[in-house]
């Protein structure tokens, strides 16, 4: 069984395809919705679309494993409220988590924004890149990781950022695998911040998390 795990807070203009894409014939899967207090439509959307809720405490790392401990899957596959999931998805996941030898590997997919500013493409290459050669994928890249692989690395922690970071770090190069198929993520953030201007922030909050900066510290930042 698939646990499909969306952490939430007022997505009510992006969940809808993210549910939608969520659809599944050929797996037995669930949907929980980890919500961080949603006051806008967020919690109705998905209750129509068939999704389990649970309420938690805000913050994108304490969300990800309290929707965790709800699922009962064998497989988790965690998915941004922005982020939605190629056609043919299904088959990939079902394929990687039907080998016995990815029992302890974890697997995201290529990012693709939905933009067609060249910047866009660009950022693109970037993350492929920095996803193939630094072993370091970010959240909205979704993640797809067996029950026990998860629970023996000791889950998200419950930090307000870098949770992606530290989780990967602990799953580690050898262990990563990019799946040959992509999911489509929000480009509003960068159309917003500016193509360069965020990215560098990133990287300048992900510098000074490698070097010991608390999170809650890099969260102030962050606002």
């Amino acid at each position: 069984m698939l646990s499909i795990v969306i952490p939430t807070l007022q997505a009510e203009h992006t969940l809808h395809e993210t549910l939608a894409s969520c659809t599944v014939s050929v797996l037995e899967s669930e949907i929980i919705i980890a919500d961080g207090g949603s006051t806008d439509a967020t919690l109705s959307m998905a209750r129509q679309n068939g999704a389990t809720v649970v309420n938690s405490q805000p913050g994108r790392g304490v969300q990800l494993a309290t929707g965790a401990a709800a699922a009962k899957g064998d497989w988790l596959l965690f998915l941004h409220a922005d982020s939605y999931l190629s056609s043919g998805w299904e088959t990939h996941v079902s394929e990687f988590s039907n080998d016995r030898a990815n029992r302890f590997r974890a697997a995201v997919f290529d990012l693709f924004l939905d933009d067609a500013n060249p910047q866009a493409r660009r950022l693109e290459r970037l993350v492929r890149w920095r996803t193939r050669f630094l072993a370091l994928p970010y959240g909205d890249q979704g993640l797809l990781i067996s029950r026990a692989f998860y629970d023996g690395l000791g889950g998200f922690r419950p930090i307000p950022v870098m949770e992606d970071v530290d989780f990967i770090r602990r799953v580690g190069r050898a262990y990563l695998r990019v799946l040959d198929c992509h999911i489509t993520t929000s480009a509003a953030k960068y159309q917003r911040d500016g193509y360069w201007k965020r990215p560098l922030r990133n990287l300048g909050l992900m510098c000074l998390y490698r070097l010991g900066i608390p999170p809650t510290k890099l969260a102030e930042l962050y606002k």
